[in-house]
């Protein structure tokens, strides 16, 4: 239990407040032998050998999570995800009563889903440069601010005022932003880069089921008050922010680090971390956030694509909030109920595709990782069907949406189109992450600010495409466009290895 808490906010609080004798560290003890430095995994051979010529010493470590940490983080950050995302569109079942109450039109009511979407894509750009820093870490920016997000959740429920309701919607997703980019660097700290895709399907499935069980949860609620969505937010996050602060391991390496050099120099002042040995710059921190995913992006051309593709088909996925109420709702005539229902198809679609790339991950790619050395590009295998799928999975819905259709068959498609952009969001994913590790947390939150400023366009005018043109051939020209996404992951496959060896940022195989 004690091994649990120890490292989390609510260990780091204890321990500050009462003293180090309270989840107490062996290194803690004054009669801490530092030779055992070595056999409890503080410090590398090297390390341990400048300990006893009395050199200057930088701490390395061999391990630093446990399974257990492991364990956690991957629970938690799967379910701080799938909070901070469910918040989105959690709102939509509200919609008719907010226009009935404030007397403002369907596309003004739109602003709360589409400001809090901009809010989650604005505030990685600000907490990311914060968790790389050692002195900070992971937690301080996970748990700060999802405290405020719970504190500007419960004023958004209460308040009775469309202006203010939509400002806290953006201030409510960019409090609940940190997990959305910094996950990412958080699996790469708990993972070997040969496990860390098992991670990201998990990470990945949360906030890709989060906005599909949205209207569900609100659908029931709505009909008694239409603030109940609201506060079924403040409901789980409440409860979720109890098991942050308590449960929710440090897992920057630099920070572990840091923090047992700290304790360490009780017995020899000469150990460092290896954050200490550099000058904390926050400019250059800041320029690594800001500047350089903009310069990548320009300069790199994979990059450029990848971000172009995965912010499209992110706001494809939000174009269905609009496009589902005229299909379901206009021609199959369903009820509010019955049309949050539909949504269900999209988790279905994920829950196979995530099922299926996990056994390609175990039976095929991790077993060629110990015998053989695959390039970055052979991450990308899985997305050469799936781009194929995903225009399909959209024409058969376009194609099927009429009254003498049974609403299962376009409900197919969009269960294919799920399906596919999970597996080719997860394999982006993984390729950036891993062919730039050095910028990975920036990459991330700048790629969380382009697709979902992308998604908070499409949100606001994709019922006007839709109502114009017919369900049909809306959604047609989304599949059409979609289909340039299957030249473009060919080409990277083909020549991403040209293209990294040649630019200055991605590393090679």
């Amino acid at each position: 239990m004690k091994s649990w808490i120890r490292g989390t906010v609510l260990g780091d609080t204890l321990r500050l407040l009462l003293g180090s004798r309270w989840l107490s560290y062996p290194e803690d003890d004054p009669t801490f032998d530092l030779r055992e430095a070595k056999r409890a995994s503080c410090l590398d051979e090297h390390s341990h050998k400048d300990l006893e010529s009395g050199q200057e010493t930088i701490l390395y470590a061999e391990k630093l999570c446990t399974a257990n940490t492991i364990d956690q983080g991957m629970i938690i950050g799967w379910a701080y995800s799938f909070i901070v995302y469910c918040g989105s569109s959690i709102i939509i079942p509200s919609y008719e009563f907010m226009m009935l109450r404030y007397g403002v039109s369907r596309e003004v009511v739109q602003l709360t889903l589409a400001i809090y979407v901009v809010g989650y894509g604005v505030g990685p750009l600000v907490f990311s440069p914060l968790s790389e820093i050692a002195r900070i870490g992971r937690n301080p920016p996970y748990v700060l601010s999802f405290i405020l997000f719970v504190i500007v959740s419960i004023i958004l429920a209460v308040i009775d005022n469309f202006p203010a309701i939509v400002v806290l919607r953006f201030l409510q997703g960019f409090f609940g932003s940190p997990c959305l980019a910094s996950g990412g660097a958080t699996i790469q700290d708990m993972l070997s880069l040969i496990k860390a895709p098992y991670g990201f399907i998990f990470w990945v499935t949360g906030f890709y089921c989060g906005p599909a069980l949205g209207p569900l949860l609100a659908a029931f609620a709505v009909t008694s008050n239409w603030r109940w969505p609201l506060w079924e937010i403040v409901l789980m996050s409440a409860s979720f922010l109890i098991i942050l602060i308590c449960l929710l391991p440090e897992t920057s390496h630099e920070t572990i680090l840091l923090r047992r050099a700290q304790r360490l120099r009780r017995f020899h002042p000469a150990v460092l971390a290896p954050a200490e040995t550099r000058r904390l710059d926050f400019q250059a921190i800041l320029i690594d956030a800001l500047i350089k995913p903009i310069e990548i992006t320009v300069m790199d051309p994979a990059l450029a694509y990848m971000s172009v593709y995965a912010s499209f088909v992110y706001a494809v996925y939000y174009s269905f909030f609009e496009a589902f109420p005229i299909a379901y709702g206009s021609v199959h005539e369903m009820p509010q109920t019955s049309l949050s229902l539909i949504f269900l198809a999209i988790i279905v679609g994920c829950a196979l595709a995530a099922g299926l790339y996990g056994v390609y991950l175990k039976y095929s790619f991790i077993p060629r990782c110990h015998t053989d050395n695959p390039s970055q590009e052979d991450r990308l295998i899985p997305t050469l069907p799936a781009v194929f799928l995903l225009p399909a999975g959209l024409f058969m819905f376009a194609w099927t949406v009429r009254h003498s259709v049974h609403w299962i068959v376009p409900t197919i498609g969009i269960v294919i189109y799920s399906g596919s952009s999970f597996v080719v969001y997860q394999a982006i994913i993984v390729y950036i992450s891993l062919s730039y590790p050095r910028y990975v947390a920036s990459l991330f939150a700048a790629a969380d600010f382009t697709r979902s400023i992308t998604a908070a366009g499409f949100v606001m005018f994709a019922r006007y495409m839709f109502l114009d043109l017919g369900i049909g051939k809306g959604v047609t020209v989304l599949a059409g466009l979609s289909v340039g996404g299957v030249f473009g992951m060919i080409f990277i496959y083909v020549y991403g290895a040209k293209l990294r060896a040649r630019s200055k940022f991605a590393v090679g195989d």
